[in-house]
């Protein structure tokens, strides 16, 4: 993750949680990879969300053209060969397009330049899917995705 964003999740979800807790109002986490999914309106196809980490690392999953997560969120490092089994066209969308430009170059790559950050309007769709269905996080409980332990670095 880049620089800041352990702590920023960490506030963001304390201030989500004061909030719930204290409004007696329920939870609702939502994925980003997946709000960057939905503003992908192509018709077929594999969307990849990526969000950038640091040097070629990437977080991603892939979903289908119904935004359905067909993989779990990883953290990769990008080469030539990431996403090579993939025959049907792939949607790429995030923050870090310019940099996987130089490495995911097969024809059947597409890059979204225009979808970058993910967007409020597809995670209140998202957000009241989940709300109809109660999916809801215990405000106790709850804690951010990190995905990788932070490390700190001394120099």
């Amino acid at each position: 993750m880049p620089p800041g964003s352990y702590t920023g999740l960490r506030i963001g979800v304390s201030a989500a949680k004061g909030l719930c807790y204290a409004l007696q109002i329920p939870l609702i986490s939502v994925d980003t990879l997946q709000v960057l999914a939905q503003k992908v309106s192509q018709g077929d196809g594999l969307i990849v969300p990526m969000i950038d980490a640091r040097r070629m690392e990437v977080y991603s999953a892939v979903f289908d053209s119904n935004h359905k997560k067909l993989t779990e969120v990883q953290a990769e490092v990008l080469t030539e060969n990431s996403y090579a089994e993939m025959i049907q066209t792939v949607y790429f969308v995030g923050d870090c397009q310019e940099k996987c430009k130089s490495v995911l170059t097969k024809e059947n790559f597409v890059f979204l330049s225009e979808i970058i950050f993910p967007s409020a309007n597809e995670m209140s769709s998202i957000s009241f899917e989940k709300f109809t269905q109660s999916d809801f996080e215990d405000v106790a409980y709850f804690e951010p995705f990190y995905l990788k332990d932070f490390m700190l670095n001394k120099k």
